[in-house]
This record gives C-alpha cells, sequence and structure tokens, in this order.
C-alpha cells in the first residue's frame, strides 16, 4: 500500500509536476510546460501550450521506437471465420491511405465524421485516420436503429460519415446501410458523403454522388501525415447510450486522453510494451475507444478486436480461446460476459481445452461486479480478479486496484482505490461529506485530472446542469456507493436504484449481492416497486444456471429467507421472479427503469440500446404466469 498511498499524495500535493512528468513520457509536436488551466466551471484544460496528435503517439511514434514489425491489431470474427493482423507499420500505412480518403472527401481540421460500424479493423482504422487529420470522430454503435443515429448525426453535423454494408450477431447479417439511408432520410444536417466498406456477407446498394465506396477509394488515396493539434483540440465526441433522455456528448482531446490513457496502462492494468490486452467489447462504448484502440498502441501493446460474443460463437470458451491464440497477458470485459460463461459452463469444461498461462489478471467494469462472480471467476481460472470504476464522462478509470505500482488486496464488492489524480468524496443530499462505510452520492472534486470530459459538444448548460449543479465544486457521477474504513470504495449503483423502504433507504446493489451468492444463481437484479403501506418494496429477479437443481418455489423460499438474514427484515424482499434473460444494454447494463415499467404493467418503451428486445415479452410471461399462480393459491 506504501507505493500506492506516495503515488496517490504525488498527484495530490503537486498535479502540476505529477502530469507534466506523466505528458513527457510520449511524443509531442511541441511539449507543454503548462499541466492545467482552471476554468471558471472547476474544470481544466490540460496542457494547453502542447501540440501533439494521439494517431502520432499511437502509431508512428512506436514505430520510431522500434515496433514497427510488432503486431499491433489482431482481428478475430468467429462468426466470419477470419483472422487477421497487422504490424505498427501497417497499420500506420493503412491509417495514413484511410486519412487521405477521408480527406479527400473534403473533411478537414474540426469537422466532425460519424463512424456506424460493426467490430472490423476498419472501424479502429477509420477513428486513428480522423485522429491524423484532426477530425473529430463519432463512433455510434452499430446496434443503434436509424432514429438514435439520426439524433447522433444532428448533434454532431457531421461532414461525412462512414459505415459498412452489415453487421454480425451470431448467425444474423444485420444490412447497416438501410439503417443509414433512413436516418440520413430523417436527419436536418445529413452530411455530405458516405463511406461504405461493402463486407461479402451483404453489398449495399450505392447511392451516387453521395456513396463512396471503401475498397475503391482507398486503393488510391495518397498517405496522409499526422497533424499536429493542439493538445486540447477534441478527439471524439462519444454519446452517452441515451437509455433515458437525450444523449449527451461528451467530449475527449488528443492530449490529456494519451496522457491518462498511457498512465493507466501501466498503473491499472501493469501492462508492459509488446504485450498483448484483450478487451471485450465495442468500439462504440468508451472502453472500446479507451483500451482497443487507443490505450494499448500508445503503450506499445498489441490488441485484439474480437468480433463475437463470450458465449455462442460458438460457445462459452470462445474468450480462453483467444488468450490461448494471441497470448494475451491481460483480458478486461464487463461482469455481465463472465456470468453468461458461469451460467453456460459453470465448472470450467470449456476452459480445460485452452492454454491460458500467458493471462496474468482479469479485469471487469462496466456494471457492478458482484462478489460471487468474481469468486467464481477466480476460483476457476487461478488468476486473480479486479473489478474497477469509470464512466463515459472520464474516459479511464477513476477507482482502481494500483497493479503497476503493487496490487492491493481485493475487498469483494469493491472497486479498490481511487487512481492518482481523482479526489473522492461521498456526499448527503445537502452536499456534506459522510464518514467511513455511510452510503450516499459518489462524487469527485474538482478539477478533474487529464483524460476526462472538458465539456458536452455544443452544450455548456448540459455540462453544468448534468455533472456541475447538483454539489457544487464537485463533479457528480450520478451513482452511489460509500468508502471504507481503509479508502476502498463501493459503488453501490446509480442512486436512482437506491430505494426508500418505510423511510429507510436500501441499496438494490448490497440485496443483488446476496442474492448472487446462491449456488443455483447465475444472474439477478433487484428493483424497487411502489407499495401503498412501506412506499416502495424491493422485487428480485433471478436466472438460473443451467445445471441448477432446484424447483422456483423453493429456490425463492431460500433467497427470501437469505436477504431477511443477511440484509434483515426491513428488505422486505417478498417477491422474486424466475426469468430465462434480463433486459441489458448492448454494453452489458442491465436496463433497471425497464424492469420497472414491466412489474409495474406499464406501456414499455423498448429502447434502441437493449441487446435482445426479446427479454421483455419473456419477463412480461413470467411475471403474468407467477402472479396468476399465486391468486390461484
Amino acid at each position: 500500500m506504501q507505493a500506492y498511498h506516495q503515488l496517490y499524495s504525488d498527484a495530490q500535493q503537486d498535479p502540476e509536476g505529477f502530469w507534466l512528468e506523466q505528458a513527457h513520457r510520449l511524443h509531442w509536436f511541441k511539449a507543454p510546460q503548462q499541466a492545467a488551466n482552471l476554468k471558471t466551471n472547476g474544470l481544466a484544460d490540460w496542457f494547453p501550450d502542447g501540440e501533439c496528435n494521439i494517431s502520432y503517439q499511437a502509431l508512428d511514434a512506436q514505430i520510431e521506437a522500434g515496433r514497427g514489425e510488432q503486431v499491433a491489431l489482431y482481428y478475430d470474427s468467429p462468426v466470419t471465420q477470419t483472422k487477421q493482423q497487422w504490424t505498427f507499420n501497417q497499420l500506420r500505412d493503412e491509417v495514413a491511405r484511410c486519412a487521405g480518403m477521408i480527406q479527400a472527401t473534403g473533411v478537414s481540421k474540426g469537422d466532425r465524421v460519424v463512424i456506424y460500424m460493426p467490430m472490423i479493423p476498419q472501424a479502429a482504422i477509420a477513428m486513428l485516420a480522423c485522429a491524423r487529420l484532426g477530425a473529430i470522430h463519432s463512433v455510434v454503435f452499430g446496434g443503434f436503429a436509424a432514429h438514435e443515429l439520426a439524433i447522433r448525426i444532428d448533434d454532431a453535423e457531421p461532414a461525412l460519415l462512414i459505415t459498412a454494408s452489415c453487421g454480425i450477431e451470431g448467425q444474423r447479417v444485420l444490412d447497416y446501410k438501410p439503417i443509414v439511408d433512413k436516418a440520413l432520410h430523417e436527419a436536418e444536417h445529413p452530411p455530405q458523403h458516405v463511406i461504405v466498406y461493402q463486407r461479402s456477407q451483404s453489398h449495399a446498394s450505392m447511392q451516387s454522388p453521395r456513396d463512396i465506396d471503401w475498397a475503391s477509394a482507398i486503393k488510391d488515396a495518397p498517405a496522409v501525415d499526422a497533424m499536429p493539434v493542439n493538445a486540447t483540440h477534441p478527439l471524439y465526441i462519444l454519446y452517452t447510450s441515451g437509455t433515458t433522455g437525450r444523449p449527451k456528448g461528451v467530449v475527449r482531446d488528443h492530449g490529456g486522453y494519451a496522457v491518462a490513457l498511457n498512465f493507466s496502462m501501466n498503473y491499472v492494468y501493469g501492462m508492459h510494451p509488446g504485450e498483448t490486452l484483450f478487451t471485450a467489447s465495442d468500439v462504440g462504448w468508451v472502453v472500446g475507444h479507451s483500451y482497443i484502440v487507443y490505450g494499448p498502441l500508445l503503450f506499445g501493446c498489441s490488441s485484439i478486436l474480437y468480433e463475437g460474443k463470450p458465449i455462442n460463437t460458438p460457445d462459452a470458451g470462445a474468450f480462453w480461446r483467444i488468450i490461448q491464440d494471441y497470448q494475451a497477458s491481460a483480458v478486461f470485459s464487463a461482469p455481465t460476459a463472465f456470468r453468461a460463461i458461469k451460467k453456460e459452463d459453470p465448472h470450467g469444461e470449456h476452459l480445460a481445452k485452452y492454454d491460458i498461462s500467458a493471462l496474468k489478471r482479469i479485469y471487469m467494469a462496466g456494471e457492478r461486479l458482484d462478489p460471487a462472480t468474481l469468486e467464481w471467476t477466480e476460483h476457476l481460472t487461478d488468476r486473480p480478479v479486479y473489478d474497477h470504476w469509470w464512466q463515459t464522462e472520464s474516459g479511464w478509470p477513476m477507482c482502481a486496484n494500483p497493479v503497476g505500482v503493487g496490487a492491493t488486496p481485493v475487498k469483494p464488492g469493491s472497486s479498490s482505490l481511487p487512481v492518482p489524480g481523482y479526489e473522492f468524496a461521498i456526499l448527503d443530499p445537502q452536499g456534506q461529506p459522510l464518514g467511513a462505510n455511510e452510503e450516499g452520492s459518489v462524487c469527485l472534486r474538482l478539477p478533474l485530472p487529464p483524460g476526462c470530459l472538458p465539456t458536452v459538444w455544443g452544450d455548456e448548460q448540459r455540462l453544468q446542469d448534468s455533472y456541475l449543479k447538483a454539489f457544487p465544486g464537485y463533479y457528480c457521477s450520478g451513482d452511489g456507493g460509500y468508502m471504507d474504513d481503509d479508502g476502498y470504495v463501493f459503488i453501490m449503483g446509480r442512486t436512482d436504484d437506491v430505494i426508500n423502504v418505510a423511510g429507510h433507504r436500501l441499496s438494490t446493489g448490497e440485496m443483488e449481492e446476496v442474492l448472487a451468492q446462491h449456488t443455483a444463481v447465475a444472474e439477478c437484479a433487484v428493483v424497487g416497486q411502489p407499495d401503498e403501506l412501506k412506499g416502495e418494496l424491493p422485487v428480485g429477479l433471478v436466472i438460473l444456471k443451467n445445471d441448477a437443481q432446484i424447483s422456483t418455489e423453493e429456490l425463492q423460499a431460500q433467497l427470501i429467507a437469505q436477504i431477511r438474514e443477511t440484509i434483515g427484515a426491513i428488505a422486505c424482499l417478498k417477491t422474486l421472479y424466475v426469468v430465462p434473460k434480463l433486459p441489458k444494454t448492448r454494453s452489458g447494463k442491465i436496463l433497471r427503469r425497464l424492469i420497472r415499467q414491466v412489474l409495474q404493467g406499464d406501456t414499455v418503451a423498448v429502447p434502441s440500446t437493449i441487446d435482445d428486445p426479446d427479454s421483455v415479452e419473456m419477463i412480461q410471461t413470467v411475471v403474468k404466469q407467477q402472479n396468476e399462480a399465486r391468486k390461484v393459491s
């Protein structure tokens, strides 16, 4: 712990010197002499006098460091039976030509480019190419429908859109181009041109002269050098998932983001240049931006772009095969991925087929990691499992185990310790700091460190209202949690997932933790429901492991008794439903608000972010059947 405390103290006591030292570990066209320029809203512009380009730092600088022939990017697509790889030399050349292709459409520094693509290498290449030009990319997750895409187009007002003919979900080919055409028809600010990467699984119809064929255009495109930009120049706009309300365009810069990612690759993930990181996410989410594309390349690591699922592509051994085939030192995914594996392969029969000796550690984030999943994964793999916590808005971990300077003991249920540069505060509704083990709003004292959002695209007022207004002088994360006596942070879920039972504020996350410990439970969710007497009551939904041998009635009785024993009768959890699936976003987050709507019998507006729309009907059927059975009895 001593090394952690020293590093954390250095960042707190001398942030200027600390972050300048970190910055000087990267290539700059003009090295910064100033770390931060504080703004009136409490946030900071980082390295304002520096000039760089993150595409150059991720590619050209790695070649200059002697890594030209090292593999930069592996592509593994079990859904198309395709494997490819690019060295840093090859990837730099492809990105430079892609930048030339984009530039030929009239795109220049500061213009926005919307990227709507599946998990194929061309998505990463397009991102790096935009960065190379100083253009601002906005990747929209390929699972979004036309309306959601149109909303983001109108907010970003792009000069260009880049897409592919299709994506692939399991065995299904999803045509992208009709979605794009519909979105452009709906949008008030459609781009002038669309570049289309044609995949062999589906050929998209083209509209001349608007649509441009990727393969034809890139063939003759000139290679373009990276353009020096100010460190504060926007790199990308990434919209929050938009499950509720209008999505917010989180902005990220070149310089601060590069410094933060480079620091995190060592400090948080314990990686070394030349090693391989397997991040199982999508480039449409912040995890994909930070730890599939930019972070590994900046640090001289190899990255894996995986077009598949943790199960059913073809089986629950998919992750273990990837680790074996590419000698991955670390893997990072959402807890929901490992819960899916646990459900399909609780005893690790698929794991036994593969050699994962290269794997040193496993990371999870994106939602709360329940102790049961952590312990199962650790036991199965014999590898340390680290929870960590961060947000789209931060761009890199805010809370983590400091593996790079020395791992600290894991506390199940905790995402470990504040990362240097972040000062945590747990506040009550009046903005007063709470003591150890007291649950409140998880906030961070301003200014935030490098890499975090400097603004919301085109809407400073929304930045203020969403993050800075609730607690002046702090960034409000929107999550609830507490810090224990050792300074470990426990994130208990969104503040709107805290329920009030007869005047007592109770964490649904804590109840989920109890349910997940049952040997028959693969996954669970707890939500609050209105109650005339007590205001709110918790209701649980559980998914059983495939090999579970227990009746629904017996399981319900055991789980209710366990909640009562662990949390107390005050929890009043009396209703449980055994369901085949939980509704989730494509990034793996459980849609608790939607579950509440289903349970209340409200009209359900299924969001475009949902991974499996059928999950809603499945829950509705179970709830109806169980409620009818209860009436009969």
